[in-house]
Order: C-alpha cells, then structure tokens, then sequence
C-alpha cells in the first residue's frame, strides 16, 4: 500500500504560502501521493489552486484530488484546468471526483444542486471530448495544450451509480473519511462493479484518513469545524483523528488489511513539521 500526504488547503485559514512549502518537504520526505480536499464555500485554498502549486513545486511525486466537487464546475472550464495542470506537472496528476451535495458549493449561475448525477454524466463525456482534441465552443479550435491527455479519474460515493460510472470511467474507486471497517464494503461494491464491467487491469482503492501530530487538539477542532455542516458526521471524523504514533500505525495496518492499494493521510492544520513526524512513523 502506497502512503501519501495531504496538502492543508482546507485547513481553516490555512497560510497559503504553506502549501508549495509543503509540497516540496512531503516530496523529500518520501510520500507517493500529495492529495488535496475540496470545498469552496470555506475559507481555504481552492483545490485546483492547490494543485496547481504543488505541481509547481515538486517533479516526482503523484497529485491526487481527494475528492474535487466535480458538477460544482462548467464542465469545459475544468477539463482545460486539470489538463493544465497535469501539463504542467508533466502527467502526475489523478483527479478524484465527487458530486457534492451543499448547497453552498454550488456558486455557478445555473449550476445548483438538483441534477448531480444526470450533470456529472454529461459533464464526463465533455471532459472526454476536450481531452481528445474535439473542437469545443463551436469553434474548430480543440482548446487543449500541447501533449494534453485523458486525466486519470477516481470516483467517490456510496450510490450504486457512483459505482458504475467508476467502472465505465475511472482506474479506481476513492472513499469517505470514515474508519476502515466503514470503508471495507464500499471496497467490496467497487471491486464488484470492476468485475461485472469486465475491467482486468489493476483497479486504485483508496483511503482517506485525518492526522495532527504537533497539535492534535488544534487539529482535532479544526476537522470538526470543516465537517460540523454535515451534523454528527464532524463527530465521527474528529474522535477517528490520528494524533499518536500508536494510532497512525493502527490506522495504516487497518486499510493495509481491507486491501487498499493507497491511503492519503490528511492534515488537520498547517504545522510544516508535521509531515517529517508523520514520515517518521508511517514510512
């Protein structure tokens, strides 16, 4: 199982000059994955800036989105954005896709949030036909960079279309910060979809769990406070926060053992020390 680290965008008022920092020390440290997580209506940095940033700052490491809220976004705007990025960071990036479901993510005129599955469905073909060089505008002009390719896409969700437009789309399933055993069954009902979509190669399951080493409290308020709009939710995620070295270990040993091929290990504030305590112990 690969072990990664997020970036803090979405770490309340997170210091935004932290996050090419970050990135350049988590790619010394030897970490394969720097994720990113995405909500607009928060005070943070956007996850495609991020990305963006990151991409920048490093040339080895694997760029992933963990998950980026997808129908929040003209669908053609955001193929030309994650083209450029994975441009620039010369193939290395994997979106993640969610849906969404707050009401106040979705800034975009037109763009509320009735619709989502039927919208991400079309939005994909879109992204598919920008990828490919087709003209888009109805111009003849393809709008895509030089070496542009079909990003790779994971998919998050717990509906069974989610899990069926993974099949048909994506190169692997990404799920919820919740606890392994929580997670165990979204992995059986991915890997059923893989198989029933008569897809062999290799499929990514991913995981996502939260960590603060320097100030677990601090980090413990600050991943309530981001999910407290989801109710007893912010609950869950908080009392699961790694913030021992014991806990960490617990943590990686349980997705290890529901057959995760990757675990991002995602911060809960801003402390640059964090990733070289956190390397120290899961790598």
């Amino acid at each position: 199982m690969k072990i990664g680290i997020g970036l803090p965008n979405q770490v309340r008022d997170v210091d935004p000059t932290v996050i090419p920092a970050w990135a350049r020390r988590a790619e010394t440290a030897g970490f394969s994955t720097l994720g990113t997580v995405g909500r607009i209506a928060y005070p943070g940095v956007m996850d495609s800036v991020t990305l963006a940033a990151a991409a920048g700052a490093t040339s080895t490491i694997g760029l992933i989105s963990n998950v980026m809220l997808a129908p929040v976004w003209p669908a053609q705007l955001l193929a030309k954005e994650l083209a450029g990025i994975d441009g620039v960071s010369g193939g290395r990036l994997t979106i993640g896709f969610g849906i969404g479901g707050r009401e106040d993510d979705f800034v975009v005129e037109g763009r509320g949030p009735k619709g989502l599955g039927k919208r991400i469905d079309a939005d994909l073909e879109e992204y598919r036909k920008f990828w490919t060089g087709q003209p888009v505008g109805g111009g003849a002009n393809p709008g895509v960079p030089a070496g542009t390719r079909e990003v790779p896409m994971l998919f998050g969700g717990m509906a069974e279309a989610s899990f069926n437009r993974m099949a048909k789309w994506g190169v692997g399933y990404v799920a919820g910060s919740v606890p392994a055993d929580w997670v165990a069954g979204h992995f059986d009902q991915a890997r059923a979809a893989w198989q029933a979509a008569g897809r062999t190669e290799e499929q990514r399951l991913v995981a996502i769990a939260y960590f603060a080493l320097g100030n677990p409290d601090k980090g413990r308020a600050n991943v309530h406070d981001y999910y407290v709009v989801s109710g007893e939710f912010a609950d869950l995620v908080s009392a699961n926060m790694s913030d021992t070295a014991e806990k960490l270990r617990e943590t990686v040993k349980s997705f290890e053992a529901i057959g995760a091929t990757d675990l991002i290990l995602n911060p809960t504030t801003d402390d640059l020390d964090d990733i070289e305590r956190l390397a120290e112990i899961v790598l």
